[in-house]
């Protein structure tokens, strides 16, 4: 617990000696924070240490986000509907809404089309799977897993030109640090890989709300608790990641079943020594298998409507005596602030 020791300042110690709170970013970030990293100070003041996990604001990530779906959400459960979305978990089989559901995701999607079109004069199926991993480039985050992926399906379709297959847009955006090169290596297999580079930041908004898959598969463990998962999610993309950080109050709050985790928890302990006398740092290898089966399952429930249902189940939220991730809904309620719609 010593502050200075070597001639060295811990500054974490430092931060907790002198502040009155802290808290991690999500409910597992948190625990570690008191069971490792602080267990001698969470002893000693186990009333400084709480959680506060990372969130997103309703009114931001669906009202101006995605217009579209707000005013259908409106239409169904009224205009409290940062507070009320927990009504829409009866309209799951009500098919007009599922196909009006249908409707604004498609008329999202060709927005998005019609911006790359402009742009990068790309030709592309609105009717395909939009899969979306939108984060800072690192290795821990594991883009190339998601493009060793696309390699797969390409070489699926190379080796067998009659299989079916899912129509899938693949769509990747980020940046990464200046000096950083294999991230930079990475960013440019990407793009040697599906000849698109994401450039323009302001296409985010279009992106997240016509996603149909949020790719959120960084190593367990690295990750504190990034807010795209949760934007996707909000706006209806189906979420296929690992078990770390908020996907853990994700998968809790909305069930497992609307939620694909492809990672094996007894996995890694296995292979640690195959990967120590390797360079698989980050696992992709470990991963590799499991993560193409979960993909082939989101595949499956892109053929289905069942899909649709899944959406509305995760824009309702948690059926009743689930627990997970805290709703901010009240705090968006009193906080009042006035928010200008904006129509794309």
């Amino acid at each position: 617990m010593s502050i200075i020791e070597d001639q060295i300042v811990n500054m974490g110690y430092l931060s907790i000696v002198s502040t009155h709170a802290a808290n991690g970013v999500a409910e597992l970030h948190s625990s570690l924070l008191k069971s490792t990293l602080f267990k001698d100070f969470y002893e000693l003041s186990p009333e400084k240490f709480q959680n506060k996990t990372n969130g997103i604001t309703p009114r931001r990530w669906l009202l101006l986000c995605n217009p579209a779906l707000f005013d259908l959400i409106t239409s169904k459960i009224g205009e409290k509907w940062i507070t009320n979305l927990s009504q829409l978990r009866k309209f799951v089989n009500d098919q007009q809404f599922v196909r009006d559901i249908q409707r604004v995701k498609l008329k999202n999607k060709q927005r998005l089309l019609a911006k790359f079109k402009d742009g990068y004069g790309l030709n592309i199926n609105p009717a395909s799977m939009f899969d979306v991993q939108i984060k800072r480039i690192h290795e821990y985050k594991r883009q190339l897993l998601n493009c060793l992926h696309v390699i797969t399906l390409y070489n699926r379709i190379k080796d067998n030109t009659n299989i079916k297959t899912v129509p899938r847009t693949v769509i990747f955006g980020g940046k990464t640090a200046p000096g950083y090169l294999r991230a930079k290596l990475i960013i440019k297999l990407i793009c040697n890989v599906g000849r698109i580079a994401n450039k323009d930041s302001r296409i985010a908004e279009k992106i997240i709300r016509a996603a149909d898959l949020s790719e959120q598969i960084s190593l367990t463990g690295l990750e504190a608790s990034g807010t795209s998962n949760m934007k996707m999610i909000l706006n209806g993309a189906l979420t296929i990641g690992t078990l770390d950080r908020a996907n853990i109050e994700m998968d809790e709050r909305v069930g497992r079943e609307n939620v694909i985790i492809f990672e094996d928890p007894n996995l890694f302990a296995e292979i640690i020594k195959s990967l120590l006398d390797s360079n698989d740092q980050y696992m992709l290898l470990a991963d590799y298998s499991e993560y193409i089966k979960a993909q082939d399952r989101a595949d499956n429930l892109f053929k289905k409507s069942g899909v649709l249902r899944h959406q509305i189940k995760k824009l309702a939220g948690p059926e009743e005596g689930r627990t997970g991730m805290k709703d901010d809904a009240e705090t968006c309620e009193q906080s009042q602030v006035q928010v200008r719609r904006k129509r794309y």
